[in-house]
């Protein structure tokens, strides 16, 4: 044995008492302490071991993470977690998109039909902090500095090693829940025992954070109330508010070709690509430079999985088992509502397996849909907010959902605002685009549509859809 192996830990979660109802979830971010949250809110005994040290210790590591995006789905969980109004506190509402064309005009492109349909920017660090105190006062245990090493699913045991010293911890386990996002240490242990049918698509693009800075008098320098985009065809750089009035930039480009991040190598070419492309973004990055050259680049890639779950002995929730890309807000969302359902799958299944089987079979079809709608989201925002093709079936899109709420509700709508299940969203999305591309075809303006024909267009091809979650 690893002379620096302690053995102390093994034995506080009892697995020889059936049915002891205790979980372990590995990864303290955002899914991992709403899920404990919600677990101990239903008598579950909840540990939770993450690599990291306390973020309310040692502070929120920057420079890494793209601003979150609160909608609908999102909030629902955290009301149940009873976290909803702690999290508001700390968000900054977004009316729409306020889109920055090259010759230096901005266009705002609501989200929703007035304030009451909108989204939320959330800065994780801070996010995070709240959800680690509100589990901890639910009653989870945290553990931190606690990485998982290996896995023995035969014998239940876990084996963390404290990063600090390099010490190995283990711990005896009922089952384990795998919160630890997209590199996730307990799929790596899963996927050694059985195959899970796990594939990575990059996206050929990736990001850098910046930072804009509040204005001299202390005051937000730009729209707060917005996400401010600047679309540039095959790339984009994009601003989420935080609610220190900073804005959280993020610049995607390609790997390669010109310009791409083969291509933008220093804070000098960052410099030089502002200029040209992003000219009004420009000086409200005082320290581009900087931020370019320290912050790290990041990559976007998609995750799928065709199994989640090794029989009752582990499960994976949020980006470890289905992480995407991040362009249409959801993947916090989507994490969150994992949550949900996990917890109450838990409630009405006889036993884990069962429970984790339900929880699969229910989450896996809107994973990949939402995935699915996350990536051409990024064709959207990039090349076609400015594209008046785009513009016109986005106007008609808006009045058929004014004229025909039952029959035609906009994709972003269901994802965003209600809680229609991913994949209905999606289907009903495609129906709806092909139906808004036909009734514009030719024109230029809606003033000259033959509105007896689209309305009749409208209830011949949509049956009412409910919205209801």
């Amino acid at each position: 044995m690893d002379p620096r192996l302690r053995g102390d830990d093994i034995g506080k979660s009892n697995v020889t008492e059936p049915h002891n109802r205790h979980i372990t979830i590995i990864g303290a971010g955002l899914a991992g302490a709403v899920l404990a949250t919600l677990l101990v809110q239903r008598g579950w005994r909840v540990d939770v071991y993450e690599k990291r040290g306390d973020p309310r210790v040692q502070g929120y590591g920057g420079g890494r993470s793209i601003n979150l995006a609160l909608a609908e789905r999102g909030r629902h969980a955290l009301r149940l977690a009873g976290a909803d109004e702690s999290v508001m506190r700390h968000a900054v509402m977004m009316r729409g998109r306020m889109v920055h064309f090259l010759d230096g005009r901005t266009d705002l492109q609501r989200y929703g039909r007035d304030d009451s349909e909108v989204i939320w920017s959330v800065h994780r660090g801070e996010l995070n902090v709240v959800l680690l105190d509100i589990a901890e006062r639910a009653g989870v245990r945290l553990h931190f500095d606690r990485g998982l090493r290996d896995v023995d699913f035969d014998a239940r045991i876990a084996t963390f090693t404290d990063p600090r010293d390099g010490s190995a911890h283990q711990v005896a386990f009922e089952s384990l829940v795998g919160a630890d996002g997209a590199g996730s240490s307990l799929r790596a242990a899963m996927t050694k025992r059985t195959d899970l049918g796990e594939r990575t698509e990059l996206l050929g693009h990736s990001y850098k954070e910046l930072e804009i800075p509040p204005a001299a008098d202390g005051s937000f320098p730009i729209e707060p109330n917005a996400l401010h985009i600047w679309p540039r065809g095959r790339y984009m750089c994009i601003a989420l508010p935080n609610d220190e009035r900073t804005f959280t930039v993020t610049l995607f480009l390609p790997n390669e070709g010109n310009p791409s991040f083969a291509t933008i190598r220093n804070g000098a070419d960052a410099r030089a690509l502002f200029e040209r492309d992003f000219a009004d973004a420009l000086p409200l990055i005082p320290d581009l430079e900087r931020d370019f050259e320290q912050n790290p680049t990041g990559l976007l890639a998609t995750l799928y999985l065709d199994r989640w779950h090794f029989d009752d002995r582990a499960v994976l929730v949020g980006d470890a088992a289905h992480a995407m890309v991040p362009f249409h807000g959801q993947g916090m969302n989507c994490a969150f509502e994992d949550c949900v359902a996990l917890a109450e799958h838990l409630d009405a299944q006889p036993d884990l397996a069962s429970a984790y089987a339900a929880f699969q079979a229910e989450r896996l079809p809107n994973a990949r849909a939402i995935q699915a709608m996350a990536l051409e989201n990024y064709l959207e925002m990039r090349d076609r907010v400015d594209d008046d093709d785009y513009l016109l079936q986005r106007a008609l899109e808006r009045k058929l959902a004014e004229r025909h709420p039952a029959h035609f509700v906009p994709r972003y709508s269901m994802v965003t605002f209600q809680r229609v299940p991913y994949a209905t969203a999606y289907e009903r999305g495609r129906q709806q685009r092909e139906l808004l591309i036909e009734l514009t075809r030719g024109h230029h303006s809606l003033d000259t549509l033959d509105w007896h024909a689209v309305d009749a267009a409208v209830h011949a091809r949509l049956s009412p859809l409910s919205v209801d979650a």
